[in-house]
């Protein structure tokens, strides 16, 4: 089986990699029948040279392999007919702006492996760069709250090497003595705990947060049960929030009358309710003044997040009054960090992260006869069709423009 890493070549440019020059070493030394080739790539964070260093080849010989493993959409001129290819190829809730590129798919007759539904039995994604967009996260929210409030200046995550280096960073800084919510306990969430965590926050509990009043900067980290409540006053859990979100209605506003800096970091579902709603914000109790959504759900349960912001660009305001788009540092605005590609600005971290992953999930399964289905579960194309799994995007990809 060879097994092939393409440049990336989306625009914006990502950096990150699925196998790093040591995570492809480890798929040769564990799978005698593996071959790997490395296309160059002049983007890449881990530079042509270190393949060869670690004794894989780099060369453009993708027409010779098996599976092509990418991170992002691989542009529709690009693709290579009759391969497998391991990306994200953002379609599986129906985008409009992909739709084009599952189409090219199925005519090429590709085997198309989407990173998002690697999964196990119980539909629990296996690899994911969840972790790392929590990490830069918060980091970007401290650094959003520095300039909204005239504070600090923290350099941009992009410009430092890793996580460590976000957190002495962050070290450095003197916060007041402020309360930050933050909301999720999956990758995003936990990964952004280590942030605070790492810069030595204190942690409280949820009845203490919203009682008591601090001289140092404190953090505390929620699930779905402690903002949301049943409308039937029904004692619920998280699982059946999940199972039945539109029974339960948002108890946010608490947390929101002395919060000062909110981290999103939970995972939205069909049907939930809202956190926060634009007419929340209206109430002058609302005293949260900075937000980092890194869930980044355009127009959805974080009321002001309106757009998905840039790395380059990645601080808007919103204003609550006329519910627009106004610079961040304006008076009646809440600064709002939603980048919604952070992992890129931490490619290094980030692939390794994901390619240790892929390594103990995925590539065995190449040499196991699939002996636990992940193969079978993240394959949406086969043949020119989609595979049962993912019969539900006929209506989509058969949609003309």
């Amino acid at each position: 089986m060879k097994f092939g890493i393409i440049k990336e070549r989306k625009t914006p440019p990502d950096r990150r990699v699925v196998l790093s020059p040591k995570a492809c070493q480890k798929v040769l030394k564990q799978h005698s029948k593996a071959t790997l080739v490395v296309e160059p790539s002049d983007i890449r964070v881990f530079p042509d040279a270190e393949y060869i260093d670690a004794g894989i080849p780099v060369a453009s010989l993708m027409d010779s392999c098996d599976v092509l493993l990418g991170v992002k959409e691989v542009p529709i001129q690009d693709l290579i007919p009759y391969k497998k290819y391991f990306f994200f190829s953002h379609t599986i809730k129906k985008q409009p702006y992909n739709r084009e590129l599952l189409q090219a798919v199925l005519q090429l007759q590709i085997e198309l492996y989407d990173h998002e539904v690697i999964t196990d039995p119980k539909n629990k994604r296996l690899v994911a760069f969840g972790r790392y967009a929590g990490i830069v996260g918060a980091y970007n929210g401290f650094r959003a709250y520095g300039l909204k409030h005239e504070l600090f200046e923290l350099p941009k995550a992009e410009t430092l090497t890793d996580q460590q280096a976000l957190i002495a960073t962050l070290k450095k800084v003197k916060l007041p003595p402020i309360k930050i919510l933050l909301t999720g306990k999956g990758r995003v969430g936990n990964g952004a705990r280590e942030m605070l965590v790492g810069m030595g926050l204190k942690e409280v509990d949820e009845d203490t947060y919203l009682a008591a009043d601090f001289e140092v900067p404190v953090f505390c980290q929620v699930d779905v049960s402690s903002y949301n409540l049943r409308k039937d006053g029904v004692k619920g859990n998280m699982q059946d929030f999940f199972k039945n979100p539109s029974e339960y209605k948002s108890n946010f506003m608490r947390f929101a009358k002395v919060t000062d800096y909110y981290i999103a970091g939970h995972f939205y579902g069909d049907g939930a309710p809202y956190l926060y709603t634009r007419e929340d914000v209206k109430q002058p109790d609302f005293k949260i003044s900075v937000v980092a959504d890194v869930s980044c759900d355009i127009d959805g349960p974080v009321a002001t997040t309106l757009r998905a912001s840039t790395i380059a660009e990645p601080i808007y305001g919103y204003d609550p009054k006329t519910e627009k788009e106004v610079h961040f540092k304006d008076d009646k605005a809440i600064a709002v960090m939603a980048v919604d590609n952070l992992p890129c600005e931490l490619p290094r971290d980030a692939s390794v992260g994901f390619g240790d992953s892929f390594l103990r999930h995925v590539i065995p399964a190449f040499f196991n006869d699939d002996a636990h289905g992940v193969l079978k579960r993240a394959r949406m194309t086969k043949d020119g069709k989609l595979t049962p799994r993912y019969a539900y995007l006929q209506d989509y990809v058969d949609e003309v423009d």
